[in-house]
C-alpha cells in the first residue's frame, strides 16, 4: 500500500479531506427539549386548560366565540392570581396558608374605611398594603416562632380575623360608588379598548413573581428550605426567615387582591374574600406544584387560577346546570393532579 493510501490516523474521522465537520451533540442538550422538561409542568397545565376549553368550545361555540364571556372572565381574574402566585412560594416553602380569605378581607375593610373617610384611594391602597403585611408577619411568626402547625395556625387566624371584621361590622356593607370618579380606579380598575386594566397588573405581577421565583436568590433559598431545611442552615440561610418572608409575600398579595376586589364592585362585603380558598388551594395544585414541597411552578398556577376561572363559566355557558361547577372542579383537579404525578418525578 502507497504512502498516500495509508488513513491519517492523527486526523478525526470526517476531517481527512480538509473539510470541517460540527461538534456533535445529543438529543437531549437541544434547547427545545430542555425548555419542555424545564416546564413540562406548566406546560401540563396549559394543556388541560386547552382541552378544557376545546370542549367547552364545541358544546356551545356561539358563547365561547364572543369577546363578553372572556372579558368577565378578565375582569375578577385578577383577583385570584394575586393570591395564588404568592401561596407558590408558601407551598414550596413546605407550608400552607388558610388565612389568606380573611387577611384579603381585613386588608380591603382598611381600604374601604380610607376611602369613605375621604382620603385619596392611593393612602387606602398604602393602608391596604401595609395591613396585609403585618398581618403575613402575624401569621409567620406563630408558624415559624411559635412552632405552630401551619395548616391548624393559619385556619385558626382566618376564623379569628373573619370573626372580628363580623363582630365590629354587624354584616354590613360599605358602598363607595365615590370610586369610580378616582383617578386610582382609571389606573388600576377602568378598561382600555374594552380589555380590564387590572389583567395587566396581574399579568406584571406574575412576571415579577415568576423572576423572583426562578432568578433571585430569595426563590433560590424558599426552595433549598422547602427541600431539606438541615441543608439549607448548613448553607448559611435563615431558614426561619425566609419561612416568615413567604407569609409576609402571600399577606402583600392578599391585601393587594382585597383591594382589587373593591375597586371592581365599588362595595366591600365583610365577607369578601371567602369564596377565594378552595379555587385559589386548587390552582396552585392544579398548576402543578406539588404537597410536599423543594419545586413549584409560577406560571403554572397562574395558568392553574385561569383554568379554574374558566370552569364555573363554562360549565353554565355549555347548556349545563349550576350542579354541575362543582363536580367539573373536581374532575379537572384529580385529572390534573394525576398527569402531574405520571409527569414529574417526587423527589421526597
Amino acid at each position: 500500500m502507497s504512502k498516500a493510501m495509508e488513513p491519517d490516523l492523527q486526523t478525526p474521522l470526517g476531517r481527512a479531506s480538509g473539510q470541517a465537520t460540527k461538534e456533535w451533540s445529543h438529543p437531549s442538550n437541544h434547547w427545545l427539549r430542555g425548555f419542555v422538561l424545564d416546564n413540562r409542568a406548566a406546560l401540563g397545565t396549559l394543556a388541560v386548560f386547552i382541552v378544557m376549553m376545546a370542549v367547552f368550545m364545541i358544546a356551545n361555540p356561539t358563547v365561547f366565540t364572543t369577546w363578553y364571556l372572556y372579558s368577565s372572565v378578565l375582569t375578577t381574574l385578577p383577583v385570584a392570581l394575586f393570591v395564588v402566585v404568592p401561596l407558590v412560594f408558601v407551598v414550596t416553602c413546605g407550608e400552607i396558608d388558610l388565612s389568606f380569605p380573611a387577611t384579603m378581607g381585613f386588608a380591603s375593610w382598611v381600604f374601604a374605611l380610607v376611602v369613605q373617610a375621604g382620603y385619596d384611594p392611593f393612602i387606602g391602597i398604602v393602608a391596604a398594603l401595609v395591613t396585609g403585611t403585618l398581618l403575613g408577619f402575624l401569621v409567620g411568626s406563630l408558624v415559624v416562632y411559635g412552632g405552630l402547625s401551619s395548616l391548624i395556625a393559619t385556619l385558626g387566624m382566618n376564623f379569628l380575623l373573619r370573626g372580628l371584621i363580623q363582630i365590629v361590622n354587624e354584616g354590613k356593607s360599605m358602598a363607595l360608588t365615590g370610586l369610580a370618579d378616582s383617578s386610582a380606579y382609571k389606573i388600576f380598575s377602568s378598561q382600555v379598548f374594552g380589555i380590564p386594566v387590572q389583567i395587566f397588573w396581574a399579568i406584571a405581577f406574575v412576571v415579577f413573581a415568576a423572576l423572583l421565583y426562578n432568578r433571585h436568590r430569595f426563590g433560590a433559598q424558599v426552595k433549598v428550605v422547602g427541600d431539606n431545611p438541615d441543608s439549607a442552615r448548613q448553607m448559611g440561610i435563615d431558614v426561619k426567615w425566609v419561612r416568615v418572608k413567604v407569609f409576609v409575600f402571600v399577606g402583600i398579595g392578599a391585601a393587594i387582591a382585597g383591594c382589587f376586589s373593591v375597586m371592581i364592585n365599588f362595595t366591600w362585603w365583610p365577607t369578601a374574600g371567602d369564596g377565594y380558598l378552595l379555587p385559589v388551594l386548587a390552582s396552585v395544585f392544579v398548576g402543578g406544584t406539588p404537597t410536599w414541597g423543594g419545586i413549584g411552578t409560577v406560571v403554572g398556577g397562574a395558568i392553574g387560577a385561569v383554568t379554574v376561572s374558566f370552569i364555573q363559566t363554562g360549565v353554565v355557558a355549555a347548556g349545563l346546570s349550576g350542579f354541575y361547577v362543582q363536580f367539573f372542579n373536581g374532575l379537572i383537579i384529580i385529572l390534573s393532579l394525576l398527569g402531574h404525578k405520571w409527569n414529574q418525578a417526587r423527589y421526597r
